[in-house]
């Protein structure tokens, strides 16, 4: 199958334009949280890794930065960007060089920020900068200037950048929150769940006794066969939809580990997307513990186009409706251990390089 066209190269070069990018650079428009990005390249304005966090309570804030600075460390950054997004009132402080002057105000979580870039300082990372994203506008944390006063800000550009173009044109669909990520991937409601029950069962049996009539790897061709047909239907501009027995012939297909493996590496094809849309229809309709391996496609699939978001929630998915599922705690490791998408498309060429060569 054809490889996938080159990931999009977009660079961000204001901090205003970071700021508006969080919602594409996370999946979600985030809300009330810590996020960090990685910046790389002789000239520290390529974007890498971006991981958030909830704004932690204080008693919180030296282990959640000791992670923070952990995942941040292997995208091997040579500076950080802290953006806190937040509608928290303005603090008020007493400058203890004038005392008697009242309280004046003070953009909030500054004592955050503060343990943060000593975190990420004691790593040898420098923090280029550190912003509060709120209320359509941002402000930097280091700056004096009129224009970085509590009640001022500088308005978020306006308009569709080139990050939301680039993110449009390789599917992506930003959620209003985390909570609608878990949504789109949420089990069907009873009767839905209790048709696909009762097509699994029945797809099951069928299969069982194929398999004794052909032996298995006749059926494992058939069910490689679906795969790829379906991959094809769920192309650009489909609206069809699987029937319960589709869906459970792919759920029982997936159940083969070669099989599996061969899909996976549909997540560098030109079908990555119409891929992502299968992977998604199988994780909300099939029932645990067969929706573990599709829900785990779909991490791949949405980690290796930059997706974090989306994959973690697909992950917790898998390991919510089958725990010892390998592959899925496989993925989970390389997830926690900031494995960049770059390094998830090698080992897929090297998984799937000696297949092909058999073939």
């Amino acid at each position: 199958m054809p490889d996938a066209d080159p990931p999009l190269t977009v660079r961000l070069t204001d901090p205003g334009d970071v700021a508006a990018a969080l919602p594409h650079l996370l999946g979600f428009r985030p809300e009330e949280s810590l996020v960090v990005v990685s910046l790389r390249g002789a000239t520290g304005l390529r974007l890498g890794l971006t991981a958030r966090v909830d704004l932690p309570a204080p008693e919180h804030r030296e282990l959640v930065l000791r992670g923070l600075v952990r995942s941040l460390a292997t995208d091997r950054p040579d500076a950080v960007l802290l953006l806190v997004v937040s509608e928290d009132e303005d603090d008020s402080a007493v400058p203890p060089e004038r005392p008697w002057a009242g309280r004046l105000p003070e953009l909030p979580h500054r004592p955050l920020v503060h343990e943060a870039v000593l975190a990420f300082d004691g790593a040898g990372i420098a923090v280029r900068e550190a912003l509060l994203v709120r209320r359509g506008r941002w402000w930097s944390y280091d700056c004096t200037g009129g224009c970085c006063l509590p009640h001022a800000g500088t308005p978020l550009p306006a308009g569709t950048s080139e990050l939301a173009a680039a993110a449009a044109l390789t599917g992506q669909v930003v959620e209003r929150d985390r909570a609608a990520l878990v949504r789109r991937i949420a089990p069907v409601g009873f009767l839905a769940a209790a048709g696909m029950a009762q097509a699994c069962d029945e797809v099951g049996d069928d299969l069982a006794r194929r398999a004794a009539e052909l032996g298995w790897d006749e059926v494992v061709e058939e069910g490689w066969a679906a795969v790829q047909a379906a991959v094809e239907a769920a192309g650009p501009g489909s609206v069809e939809r699987l029937t319960d027995r589709q869906v459970a012939r792919l759920a029982w297909a997936l159940r083969d580990v070669d099989l599996r493996d061969r899909a996976l590496g549909l997540a560098l094809s030109r079908s990555a997307a119409a891929a992502e849309a299968v992977w998604t229809e199988l994780t909300r309709r099939a029932p645990a513990p067969l929706d573990a391996a599709p829900a785990t496609l779909l991490a791949v699939t949405a980690w290796v186009r930059g997706d974090g978001a989306l994959a973690n929630v697909a992950l917790e998915r898998a390991l919510g409706s089958e725990p010892s599922y390998s592959f899925a705690v496989l993925l989970r490791s390389a997830l926690d251990a900031c494995l960049r998408p770059a390094e998830i498309r090698r080992l897929i060429r090297e998984a799937g390089a000696p297949r092909d060569a058999r073939r």
